[in-house]
């Protein structure tokens, strides 16, 4: 039996600073999040790119160059169109890219672009009211940030199709002081893991997302894109209105939110972890604290997705379970 070929190369941690691009507006509001768009003053991205086509064989398999795209001129190229992206999204610049990579080199078939959100937070200065946003001066964060990856190729008409693609938000990290448990699992002579009722938990989380119609995430312009601040919202909402008795719950929970808001969205699939510190005093006098200190290795780890389907079954059999709390 035949396998296809693995072979692709490319240039990665091609980091772009676009400055005053054009603002994200149109965003709606839903009730989890205050979320409705943002200035784009500094819309940056750590960029990865890998590019296909038979014509790179001859690179491999007699050191002939000739077809070959240097990386460092990929990262150029990447840095250039920046400049003329007149879109609002990171996926509409991944698509803007890709295009016009297969434009320029006839001998790319298939480009794999992902870009990763470099998150600048807006800061405040005194004004003449109190306090107002500066417009020029912001916070480099360290916190989640937006993602996506596209994979466009040439058809056999010359176009450029998209084939696949995955939004997603990435490194979140979330703390709950109280009101998680993990009790009722198998029990026998390999579990040493006491049971808990209120416990903190503490869970490392990416979300990833897939639209129906993929061109719903290149704009706003169609009024149904899906901002990463608002998945991450709801993220904590639920986090903060449930208490789950497993992180496996939890993120089930956090999907059907997402479905419920965002009907444009195919699907929703969740990579989380569990870094639960460690109880060190379990009584503070005078105080409902405790002391804790970070959990020994190994971690465990979810992987879940869900599709516009689970939502309905679960309407079908409990409609509270989708509807918002208050």
């Amino acid at each position: 039996m035949s396998k296809e070929r693995v072979m692709y190369y490319g240039k990665g941690d091609v980091l772009v600073y676009r400055t005053f691009g054009e603002p994200m507006k149109g965003i709606a509001k839903i009730p989890e999040s205050a979320f409705t768009g943002d200035d784009n003053v500094i819309f940056a991205h750590n960029i990865k790119i890998a590019v296909q086509g038979e014509q790179f064989l001859a690179s491999f398999t007699e050191g002939d160059n000739t077809k070959v795209v240097a990386t460092d001129s990929m990262k150029n190229f990447i840095l250039r169109h920046a400049a003329e992206f007149d879109g609002d999204t990171t996926e509409g610049f991944l698509e803007f890219v890709s295009r016009r990579f297969l434009e320029t080199y006839p001998q790319m078939t298939g480009i794999i672009l992902t870009g990763d959100r470099i998150p600048f937070l807006g800061l405040q200065v005194p004004g003449a009211g109190g306090l107002t946003d500066s417009g020029l001066v912001y916070r480099y964060s360290h916190n989640d940030h937006p993602t996506a990856t596209l994979e466009i190729v040439r058809s056999e008409d010359g176009e450029a199709d998209i084939v696949s693609h995955r939004c997603g938000l990435a490194d979140l990290q979330l703390i709950k002081v109280k009101g998680s448990g993990f009790a009722n699992f198998v029990r026998d002579e390999y579990t040493t893991l006491p049971e808990t009722y209120d416990r903190p938990l503490f869970i490392y989380l990416d979300i990833h997302w897939k639209y129906a119609d993929v061109e719903d995430s290149l704009s706003t312009d169609s009024g149904k894109y899906v901002p990463a601040e608002q998945i991450r919202d709801i993220a904590h909402t639920m986090f903060h209105e449930k208490n789950s008795p497993s992180i496996q719950n939890l993120i089930y929970y956090i999907g059907l939110r997402i479905l419920e808001r965002f009907p444009q969205l195919a699907e929703v699939q969740f990579e989380s972890n569990n870094r639960t510190w460690e109880t060190v005093v379990e009584h503070v006098p005078g105080s409902e604290g405790r002391v804790y200190t970070e959990p020994r290795p190994p971690y465990g780890f979810q992987g879940f997705s869900m599709t516009q389907e689970d939502l309905a079954a679960a309407r079908s059999g409990d409609k509270t379970l989708v509807q918002s709390e208050g």
